[in-house]
């Protein structure tokens, strides 16, 4: 793993070639498209998963949909920069059917702000920390708000979830992450992106149809915590690896999994309906070699923002 000077050094780099750089993301991305699979079809009949950008899912069994992580109104940068509160875009989450369920697995703007608008939508619960628990009551919804406990099972329609106590990666240079610890923000009217802290974070395992699925949002790891084995897909987010010491190795051995699906790749400070772009720095390009240096017992497919792939699809 990089140090610091070596995370200021790689970043220099990708602003000398930050066109090329995304050439090859892109021509990765191509690549590793799903389509391109041998076994592209091999979801269970009934099962869809669906990418919705960012660390966001959709998987639906049978006209049930449970959603991780939804994160669809995308503030931009300034909104970030100039600690601006972003409410909900109505119109973007309409596209969203009413789940059974939200999943989240921790509580960063990019994964938590649109959940408390859609669970009130849908009266469905949503599963994760404490701090999810403290977004839901300003809103004025606690009811909706599950606090889990880790390892243990529970049964939403067809899936059955477990959270997995994790962590999230150093994203400051390797020593750091931003907006660390809980949840504290007192009215709705300060949430700012900056408000959305971390608080606890979580690995989701889902078994549904016969198969599993490990989302894995924040590129670090409790090595022990992780119990699942011969995971069927992990859905991997990639964009803070490269501040995880032996990150690859130390999550496919053990989860064991016979597809990566990759994601939390885009850039997620863009529109849904703008030109897909790479996150900074993000190296979509180099993951196969990465991960093949582990192990060749892998694929990768990848799909794009708004994707849907499984029988329930075609």
């Amino acid at each position: 793993m990089l140090g610091p000077l070596g995370h200021l050094a790689s970043l220099a780099a990708y602003a000398a070639r930050r066109g090329a750089r995304a050439a090859a993301d892109a021509a990765t991305h191509a690549d590793l498209a799903w389509a391109r699979s041998r076994r592209a079809g091999d979801l269970p009949p009934g099962l869809e998963l669906a990418w919705l950008g960012t660390a966001g899912f959709r998987l639906t069994y049978r006209g049930q949909h449970l959603l991780i992580d939804p994160y669809v109104t995308r503030l931009s940068l300034g909104d970030l920069l100039r600690r601006r509160v972003v409410a909900s875009d109505p119109a973007r989450l309409a596209a969203l059917p009413d789940p059974l369920a939200i999943l989240v697995g921790h509580t960063h703007f990019d994964h938590a702000l649109d959940v408390p608008a859609l669970a009130a939508r849908a009266g469905c619960p949503a599963y994760g920390s404490a701090s999810l628990a403290r977004l839901f009551a300003l809103h004025g919804r606690p009811e909706l708000a599950v606090t889990v406990l880790p390892h243990r099972p529970y049964e939403v329609g067809p899936f059955t979830v477990t959270f997995v106590p994790s962590r999230h990666s150093r994203l400051a240079g390797g020593l750091w992450t931003p907006y660390d610890g809980e949840l504290t923000c007192e009215h709705t009217d300060h949430l700012t992106p900056q408000a959305y802290r971390c608080g606890q974070v979580w690995g989701l395992h889902v078994a549904v149809a016969g198969v599993s699925f490990y989302h894995h949002g924040s590129c670090d790891l409790l090595d022990d915590e992780v119990r699942h084995r011969g995971v069927d897909y992990l859905l991997a987010g990639i964009s803070g690896r490269r501040f995880t010491p032996r990150y690859w190795s130390r999550m496919l051995r053990r989860l064991e999994p016979r597809v990566v699906v990759p994601h939390h790749f885009d850039d997620f400070f863009r529109p849904l309906d703008a030109p897909l772009a790479y996150s900074l720095n993000v190296d979509l390009a180099g993951l196969p070699d990465e991960l093949r240096r582990v192990t060749a017992d892998v694929e990768v497919r990848a799909l794009t923002v708004g994707q849907a792939v499984g029988a329930s699809a075609s």
